[in-house]
């Protein structure tokens, strides 16, 4: 579907583009009748009167558009994102562009923010995170025609351009690192389960703990806050089967696991390994210090608005495999104490 122009609007009125203009900006020159029809037929088809300026000059907002569906709490103390946003601005203001950021409730409310973005002019296209499985905001993209970019993948974008990391692969070599080390009971406390990235880890954790034998290797889930995170540790260590080693999807979780396994009494690493991922300072203040899976996000963010720019500039782009993830082992991983 093609974004409504102002001649659209004045095509359905049988008026002309002066004449629509008159209209939306409350200026005489048209009737009140005529006035009237030509807001309905504006609200009809999705033109907002405050784009009427940039319509008629054919002037782009210099901004794009990052909605994201987290609750508000959380994007405050999580550094992936913080990272993140830095990168993509660091970006954007060297091409003298602006970054227009929202938090959202649910997808029907990122769709309902694409849909006024763009026809009130406010953004030239829009980066998209979180990607799920069959995801509804995809077909919604392509149908507005709306500039987009995918922070996620390869999977499940449809025509849309995207930038991915391979979180299989990453995933692969922390539980490797860990059987080296001598643990076979190693679990996994994982993000949101809706989210196609948390799908990929959770298919690789299970390939590669089945290739390797480790018959007791588990998943839970949680939601990526410091209390969920903490709740399933302390389901983890507290079960008869207790791990030796624990995967975490976020800094922020490893961090409360590595508490509760103090509040135990469980030394780390001699009682517990833990790996956090996305390495960030957090995970280097903490004692002792975590091994992490990193990679460098600012740039993630980065190369992610580049391709933004080049969509919207109308270059052809597809999709860019970034920096895989890799381990920096510290001081919170050892083999396992002999029980």
């Amino acid at each position: 579907m093609k974004r409504p122009t102002i001649a659209d609007v004045a095509r359905r009125a049988g008026v002309s583009k002066g004449a629509v203009s008159y209209a939306l900006n409350g200026q005489p020159g048209v009737s009140e009748a005529t006035r009237q029809r030509i807001l309905a037929i504006a609200t009809e088809i999705g033109f907002s009167p405050s784009s009427a300026a940039r319509a008629l000059s054919g002037a782009t907002a210099n901004a794009v558009g990052l909605a994201l569906c987290r609750p508000a709490r959380i994007l405050g103390i999580e550094p992936f994102f913080m990272e993140l946003i830095s990168g993509v601005e660091a970006e954007l203001s060297a091409r003298s562009y602006a970054l227009t950021l929202q938090v959202v409730a649910d997808q029907e409310a990122e769709i309902a923010v694409y849909r006024r973005w763009w026809a009130e002019r406010r953004v030239d296209g829009v980066l998209v995170c979180d990607l799920r499985t069959d995801d509804i905001r995809v077909p919604a993209l392509e149908e507005l025609q709306l500039p987009a970019v995918v922070i996620g993948g390869p999977r499940h974008t449809g025509t849309l351009a995207h930038v991915w990391s391979d979180d299989a692969a990453a995933l692969a070599e922390a539980v490797e690192y860990l059987v080296a080390l001598g643990h076979r009971k190693i679990a996994r406390i994982g993000g949101l389960p809706s989210l196609l990235h948390t799908e990929i880890r959770t298919d690789a954790f299970a390939e590669v703990c089945g290739r390797l034998g480790l018959t007791d290797a588990a998943t839970v889930w949680s939601d990526y806050t410091g209390e969920e995170g903490a709740r399933a540790t302390r389901r983890l260590l507290s079960s008869a089967r207790r791990p030796t080693a624990v995967i975490y999807d976020n800094d922020v979780m490893a961090i409360a696991g590595l508490a509760v396994a103090q509040e135990m009494g469980l030394g780390v690493p001699t009682d517990l390994s833990i790996v956090a991922w996305d390495d960030s300072p957090l995970c280097q203040l903490v004692h002792p210090p975590l091994t992490a899976l990193g990679r460098d996000i600012p740039a993630y963010g980065a190369h992610a608005a580049r391709q933004l720019l080049a969509v919207i500039a109308g270059e052809p782009v597809s999709g860019l495999q970034d920096e895989t993830a890799h381990l920096t082992p510290r001081g919170s991983t050892a083999p396992p104490r002999v029980r």
